[in-house]
Parts: C-alpha cells; structure tokens; sequence
C-alpha cells in the first residue's frame, strides 16, 4: 500500500457512520458520496482543490456529462484499473451502462470499499460482482 493510501484509507474509515445527507462533505454530520472524497482530501491536504457547484441527486441522468470523471482527471492520478489499485485508490461507478458515473467510494482492500450510501450512513460494502462491473474508473490520490 502506497503511504498516501494508508493515509487515505485510515481518515475515509473515520468517516464510517456519518449519516448520508446529499451536498454534505462534513465528518459525523452528513455527506454524500462526493463529500466523503471531499473530506477525505481536505484532510489530506487542507484545502479542497475545488468546490462542486451545486448538483440534483438525479443530475447525472440528465445530460450532465462526465462531470465526476472529469474532475478525478484533473485532481487525481488515474490507475489502470481495478485489477491495479490499491486500498485507498478512488473508485468511481457508473450505475447504468448510458449514463454518467455518479457514485464514489474508496478501496478498503480485502474486497471491500467505504462509500456513503443513500438513504443510510458512510459505510464498509463488499465489493461485490454487481458492485465490480460497475466501476467506471480507478483514481489514486496524489503524493503529498
């Protein structure tokens, strides 16, 4: 595991339990999926490298581009693919095959990822088949 992994991983585990709340990015308050990376980033490095404008929950069905993937692109290093990363890697999905990806989470190694999950709390999944096929792309937080 790469250090800036390790780091990546043991503050994203400290947000395991913060209740899911949609725009949120703040630690045992309320996040989204987004926010979890946000949090995780701004602890990492003090600052966020740039602020998301306001989004719907549905924004990503609605012609919104590849908004997630873009922004990974210009802040993160990217990984070839899942078969590559490592825990504390960014993991980005794509819910359906003509949509955007809109979901996020971060490599816990052993198969399992954290991530906020709609409608319940920041928390550890398996990274199941039905999870694996969805991941759009594969993002390594930069060394500091």
């Amino acid at each position: 595991m790469s250090v800036i992994g390790e780091r990546a991983l043991a503050e994203a585990e400290t947000w395991i339990g913060t209740p899911y709340r949609h725009q949120g990015a703040t630690k045992g308050v309320g996040c989204d999926c987004l926010g979890l990376i946000r949090g995780v980033w701004l602890a990492l490095y003090g600052k966020e490298p740039e602020v998301p404008g306001p989004y719907a929950a549905d924004w990503a069905e609605h012609g919104g581009g590849e908004r997630l993937i873009e922004a990974a692109e210009r802040w993160f290093r990217p990984v070839a693919g899942l078969q590559a990363a490592g825990p504390g890697d960014v993991l980005l999905f794509r819910f359906r095959p003509q949509f955007a990806a809109k979901h996020a989470g971060i490599l816990a190694g052993e198969g399992h990822f954290i991530h906020a999950y709609e409608q319940a709390a920041v928390l550890r999944s398996a990274l199941v088949p039905a999870w694996r096929r969805r991941v759009a792309g594969v993002y390594r937080f930069p060394e500091i």
